[in-house]
C-alpha cells in the first residue's frame, strides 16, 4: 500500500516538475527527468527520496543505474583540457552565466557531450564539453568546445564547482542528497538511469 501511494506521489511530483508538459509526462512513458532530494531510506532495490519541492518518491535501482560521488572543488581545478558541464542561464550577448559547474574525472571524458535544454531552472541549458579558455582574472570565463559548437560560460565567484567521480552503491545512504535521472513507466514506477550523490555532506548543484 505504501509502494503504491509514494508511486502516485511520484506522478505527481513529475506532473509538477513538467509543469506545462504534464500531460506529456502522462502519455509518454520513458521521459527522463531529473529528481532532486535526499535519501530518506535504502533498499536492495530501491530509494525512499525527499524531493526539494516536499513530495516522496519511490526510485527502483537496476544493475545499470550509474553511481556518481559529488565532491566539492574550485575554480583552480578546471583547467585547459578539462572536460565540464555546466547549467547555464543566457545573456543578453549570447554568452551563458553559470548556475553551476561540474568537473568530470579523464575517464568520463565525453559524457553528454553538447548543449541542450535542462530542467534546473526554467530556461536553463546544459553544457558539456572541454575546456578550451580559461580566463579567471576577466571575470572567470570557460570556453567550452563540443562536437559542432562551443559556448563562452561566465562563473560567478558565488557559482557552486563540483568534482563528478565514479561512485558505488555504498554512497546511497539516508540524509545524502542526490540528483537522479529517472525514467517513468506505463504504471508510474520511477527507474533510476543515473544517480549523484553528494559525499561528505555536499549537496548536487546541478
Amino acid at each position: 500500500m505504501f509502494r503504491q501511494q509514494l508511486r502516485h506521489t511520484a506522478t505527481i511530483v513529475l506532473i509538477t516538475l513538467l509543469g506545462a508538459t504534464s500531460v506529456q509526462a502522462a502519455d509518454a512513458p520513458g521521459m527522463r527527468i531529473g529528481v532532486r532530494g535526499e535519501i530518506t531510506g535504502v533498499n536492495t532495490d530501491s530509494l525512499k527520496v525527499h524531493v526539494n519541492s516536499g513530495e516522496n518518491v519511490l526510485i527502483q535501482l537496476t544493475g545499470d543505474t550509474k553511481v556518481r560521488a559529488v565532491t566539492l572543488a574550485n575554480i583552480e581545478d578546471i583547467k585547459p583540457g578539462s572536460y565540464i558541464g555546466s547549467a547555464a542561464m543566457p545573456q543578453e550577448d549570447g554568452t551563458l552565466k553559470a548556475l553551476e559547474v561540474h568537473v568530470f574525472p579523464p575517464e568520463l571524458a565525453g559524457s553528454g557531450d553538447g548543449h541542450r535544454p535542462f530542467d534546473l531552472a526554467k530556461g536553463s541549458s546544459m553544457t558539456n564539453g572541454s575546456v578550451g579558455d580559461l580566463v579567471v582574472s576577466n571575470g572567470r570565463v570557460l570556453t567550452v568546445n563540443y562536437k559542432g559548437g562551443q559556448q563562452k560560460i561566465l562563473v560567478p565567484e558565488d557559482v557552486p564547482i563540483v568534482n563528478l567521480v565514479p561512485g558505488d552503491r555504498s554512497l546511497l545512504k539516508v540524509g545524502v542528497k542526490i540528483v537522479t535521472f529517472v525514467t517513468q513507466s506505463a504504471d508510474g514506477t520511477l527507474t533510476a538511469q543515473s544517480i549523484s550523490a553528494g559525499k561528505d555532506g555536499v549537496t548536487p548543484p546541478m
